[in-house]
């Protein structure tokens, strides 16, 4: 039914509040692409069948409520813990779940209130019952993230049932849209996809252009290795994005927006239609919004999996059906962007935390955070460390507690390394900044940067040669090639990573390395190209005696450039059989029958056939 006043709107949220309120038990089944992946969809479907199994509740005047609801979620943060199954209104929550556990959960938890003691998430002889007192949540701020997992993904109803469009609703009927730009603007709200611009500058320099066509675009292109925060907020509370754009197209004075998904999202795609779809129907987009003179509609448009299209002209240039490449500025994006017309262009993040700011206020808001970064942001942790997912935590929380506190520590215990942090565009931070806030302006300091939030923890196993180079690797190959120094530098730094994890470099090769990387930064046409060597000169800075192992040395310390081991035969423990000599591919081994055999490394191509195949155990391998 659509929805055509405000009044209308507060009987929609009382009757959505109730409906959540019946059923005795919720289960929320997390169907996140990880948790799918792992196997959720079957047990979704296992739950369902158990449910339609059970008698509902009879109560007065002939009425019947469900016993119990089968719900899909987004995800739940906790994704090396998936696929995981929250159970309402207990909270508990159930770790690595399998088809085969749905009849003991239901059985137990359901029908006599009882937790499966061996599902509950377990940290040092400890199990928790409820999800909000295990360690790895109760130390976030979750706000952005907070309805992934608590609520149906796919459904308008248990949005509007927390909360969700009362932002737009106070938007429309009680600020004018200067006052909701100056909210923004007071808030200090930071852009979220990158180098933390601030967002209501952009709303103003927009809101203020004389024209009549203006357009709103998210970018939910998130290509960083290892990064999902976009992509989690599209799958788990897609409303809230769609909300956050309609504010901004109110406050600026634009009727269309665009969404620009990478077309290896296919979950978020189907969850941001079904939205845009429920909004539609129910009033919340289209014309006339709520009855008011407002009226705004939200487009898709799927990228073809181009890294540089995170960059904002490369983005409009694509959804315009051109190539997705970046153009020279001015004119910027705010005066000439989408179909050379004034443009908001903000990521999923970003316009996540509107609502929420225009429903408590911007001093609410900088109450969370530092001052110069004000709210919360959402990393993906991964690489070595003990819990990898998803968090949210405040601005300015340094390393050491996202790493040890929330994360765990490091896997194994292994010494910790470093961090990349912003993915191929930010840094690496070492043990010296475990202390360092994280935050737009700190780690700008330190030649770094937050960037969609990407966090990979290395311990001391890791080769940061082999890190440069895996970066390298991938900017170049996104790079658009629109300018010689990203298309012919980043070509050449790869080049000369390769030699160096090959044996082949020289203390030359790394001054090389500098004078490129530096020249890349300061003549790149876009900030991709711009941060382009920032990961091999971050890494430079902090680790040049690793460099300086493998150009001087020729030796690779963890073992994982493969060209800079060395396989040697122990000649105390040599029989001299000859099987080594005669299954070696490159006839690398001489030597005598019964006298100790010798490997001349020249020759040798480090296939490992000779370890394989010593029946005394005299050979072995070293860094």
């Amino acid at each position: 039914m659509r929805i055509e006043n405000r009044e209308a709107l507060d009987k929609k949220r009382e009757a959505a509040k109730a409906a959540m309120k019946q059923p005795v038990h919720r289960i929320l089944v997390c169907a996140g692409t990880g948790c799918l992946a792992g196997g959720s969809a079957k047990i979704y479907d296992r739950f369902l069948e158990l449910a339609a199994g059970m008698d509902n509740i009879k109560v007065e005047f002939g009425a019947e409520i469900a016993h119990t609801e089968v719900k899909r979620s987004g995800c739940h943060g906790f994704c090396e813990m998936g696929p995981l199954v929250r159970i309402e209104p207990e909270n508990y929550l159930y770790v690595k779940v399998k088809a085969e556990d749905c009849d003991e959960i239901f059985e137990k938890s359901i029908k006599n209130d009882r937790p499966v003691e061996r599902l509950l998430y377990e940290e040092d002889g400890v199990k928790y019952e409820t999800q909000e007192k295990i360690p790895f949540y109760e130390k976030q701020t979750r706000l952005v993230l907070k309805n992934c997992g608590h609520i149906d993904a796919e459904n308008i109803d248990e949005y509007i049932a927390v909360g969700g469009y009362r932002a737009l609703e106070k938007a429309l009927f009680e600020m004018t849209p200067k006052e909701v730009v100056d909210e923004i603007s007071e808030s200090g709200l930071r852009g979220r996809g990158g180098g933390g611009f601030q967002t209501g500058y952009k709303w103003k320099q927009v809101a203020r252009q004389k024209v009549k066509d203006k357009y709103i675009v998210c970018n939910g292109d998130e290509g960083d290795p290892g990064a999902f925060m976009d992509r989690s907020v599209m799958e788990g509370d897609p409303h809230k994005m769609l909300e956050g754009m309609m504010i901004a197209g109110y406050a600026v004075g634009a009727s269309n927006g665009y969404i620009y998904v990478r077309a290896e999202y296919p979950l978020a795609i189907n969850r941001l239609k079904l939205a845009i779809a429920q909004a539609n129907e129910a009033g919340l987009l289209g014309e006339h919004i709520l009855g008011t003179d407002f009226s705004f509609q939200i487009h898709i448009n799927r990228g073809a999996g181009a890294f540089v299209c995170g960059e904002g002209s490369a983005l409009t240039a694509s959804i315009e059906g051109e190539r997705g490449m970046p153009r020279t500025k001015p004119p910027r994006t705010v005066e000439q962007g989408l179909f050379a017309k004034p443009t908001v262009l903000n990521n999923v993040e970003t316009y996540a935390n509107v609502p929420m700011i225009i429903n408590k206020g911007a001093a609410w808001y900088h109450t969370i955070g530092t001052e110069g970064s004000p709210g919360t942001k959402a990393f993906a942790l991964t690489g070595s460390v003990k819990h990898t997912g998803l968090i949210e935590v405040p601005m300015g929380t340094n390393l050491r507690e996202i790493v040890y506190d929330i994360g765990g520590g490091v896997k194994n215990d292994v010494p910790f390394k470093a961090v990349q942090i912003g993915g191929p565009s930010g840094g690496c931070l070492v043990t010296s900044n475990l202390e360092v806030a994280l935050d737009f302006d700190s780690l700008k300091k330190l030649n770094a940067m937050i960037g969609s939030g990407g966090l990979v923890v290395m311990d001391e196993n890791t080769c940061m040669v082999e890190v440069a180079r895996f970066f390298m690797n991938f900017t170049q190959n996104e790079s658009c090639g629109k300018c010689v120094p990203c298309r012919e530098g980043t070509k050449r730094m790869l080049d000369i990573l390769e030699d160096i994890v090959a044996g082949k470099g020289t203390e030359e090769s790394l001054r090389t390395l500098e004078e490129l990387g530096e020249a890349i930064t300061n003549t790149a046409l876009c900030g991709l190209g711009k941060s382009a060597a920032l990961p091999v000169l971050s890494t430079l800075r902090n680790f040049r005696e690793e460099y300086l192992d493998h150009v001087v040395n020729k030796r690779c310390k963890t073992g994982t450039c493969q060209a800079l081991q060395q396989y040697k035969i122990n000649p105390d423990l040599c029989k001299g059989c000859s099987k080594c000599a005669r299954n070696c591919p490159v006839n690398a081994i001489s030597g005598k029958i019964k006298e100790p055999f010798v490997i001349n490394q020249d020759t040798c191509i480090k296939c490992g056939s000779c370890l394989d195949n010593c029946p005394f155990g005299a050979i072995a391998k070293e860094s």
